[in-house]
């Protein structure tokens, strides 16, 4: 199983990340590290700090001459900002140069105020930030390396922003991801594409923020992934979990979803057959999102997760109450974003990517990327062999 610890504040020295449990001989350099961070700052709508904080990756441990040797891989994600921020973020004693005591409503300020006993805001609002997927995204590009080892690969399209929906039901494949990064939303549909951008041009003037829906997709993930036999094993509920760990998600959908659940059983499910030729099954839609029982069917893996319009606004206008003089007040501001929802996808596919790189492991084990490959290619040949009950019982 993989496991990943990251740990780092929004304003802090460095955002590390330790992943556990990938095989040894998994290629990997900092570039595609880097590159994958640099997608999570795509999106019209993004604020000046996606340009202020470049990411600066350092491969620290689990990694030589380019590939996995097994053991833990460390990474640390340098702030470029962190000169600016030395004094007021410094681990050492002292006292910060201004207390936040008026909570921003829609965040974790007050809640975890509440909870940790602190009088200043900045004590929660650092970890809380979403600054922190940037640990998250690193981790996701070695459990992408490993998918993609195994013909797995997976992206993510906006299909919502703000008022605008897409108007087709095409969704994009792996051939099209350069297409859809080059979007100023990362859309799939043009024409929604330009309605985005107008949405958030205007909301972008009144000080506000806009939140939207992602679809992530996953193409090529084997069959047998998750279980029915615990509930803390079925994938649907994995992923679920994983998705909703995302700052600002309110809501998760496997497949069809809230959709399916309003038809009749009858127009609700897949429809099974089999190729022949390709000694495999097969279903024509992938209404369930290639999840049946809590196990991967082999299809399209498809999860749509909804963001709520960002909490921290230009024009702070939501009212709150100052925790020292318990007056009525307006919340403070910190630099953000109109919206982050084209951004939200890419740390959608690492969270996503954690998920099934970690069953993987779990279904076919190894402690090397060949060995894994191998475990994965005999399970992949003997599906199209009748079951194992069935050959003993024809052999009597």
């Amino acid at each position: 199983m993989l496991r990943y610890l990251t740990a780092g504040e929004s304003h802090g020295k460095a955002l590390v990340v330790i992943v556990e449990g990938l095989p040894a001989g998994l290629p990997i350099t900092v570039g595609e590290i880097q590159d994958e961070l640099a997608r999570r700052r795509l999106g019209f709508g993004r604020g000046p700090r996606m340009r202020f904080e470049a990411d600066e990756v350092t491969l620290l441990a689990g990694i030589r001459h380019g590939r996995t040797l097994g053991s833990p891989v460390a990474i640390e994600i340098a702030n470029t900002e962190w000169p600016k921020w030395e004094q007021e973020m410094s681990p050492d004693p002292g006292v910060p140069s201004k207390l936040l005591t008026k909570p921003r409503p829609g965040h974790a300020d007050l809640a975890g105020m509440q909870k940790y006993g602190f009088d200043d805001a900045r004590d929660v609002l650092e970890r809380a930030s979403a600054r922190e997927t940037a640990a998250r995204v690193a981790a996701g590009c070695l459990a992408k390396a490993l998918l993609a080892r195994l013909d797995t690969q997976l992206l993510s399209h906006v299909v919502a922003l703000g008022p605008e929906q897409v108007e087709t039901e095409l969704r994009p494949t792996p051939a099209d991801l350069a297409r859809v990064d080059a979007s100023d939303v990362r859309c799939f549909d043009p024409s929604a594409e330009q309605r985005m951008v107008t949405a958030i041009k205007a909301a972008a003037k009144d000080g506000d923020s806009l939140g939207g829906v992602v679809e992530v997709l996953v193409y090529g993930a084997p069959v047998g992934l998750g279980s029915h036999v615990h509930w803390d094993r079925r994938l649907d509920g994995l992923l679920a979990q994983a998705l909703m760990s995302i700052q600002a998600i309110k809501y998760v959908e496997i497949g069809e979803g809230a959709s399916g659940a309003a038809r009749r059983g009858s127009v609700a499910h897949d429809a099974i057959t089999w190729d022949a030729k390709a000694g495999v099954y097969e279903r024509a839609t992938a209404r369930a999102g290639g999840i049946e029982g809590g196990i991967s069917t082999g299809g399209l893996i498809v999860a749509r997760l909804g963001m709520k319009p960002l909490a921290t606004l230009n024009r702070p206008v939501l009212g709150t109450v100052d925790v020292v003089t318990k007056e009525s007040t307006v919340s403070f501001k910190e630099r953000t974003d109109v919206t982050a929802v084209p951004a939200m996808g890419v740390v959608a596919e690492t969270m996503t990517a954690l998920v099934l790189a970690s069953e993987v492991l779990r279904k076919f084990g190894g402690d090397s990327l060949a060995e894994i490959v191998r475990n994965r290619d005999g399970f992949v040949a003997s599906l199209a062999q009748d079951p194992p009950s069935a050959a003993v019982a024809g052999g009597g």
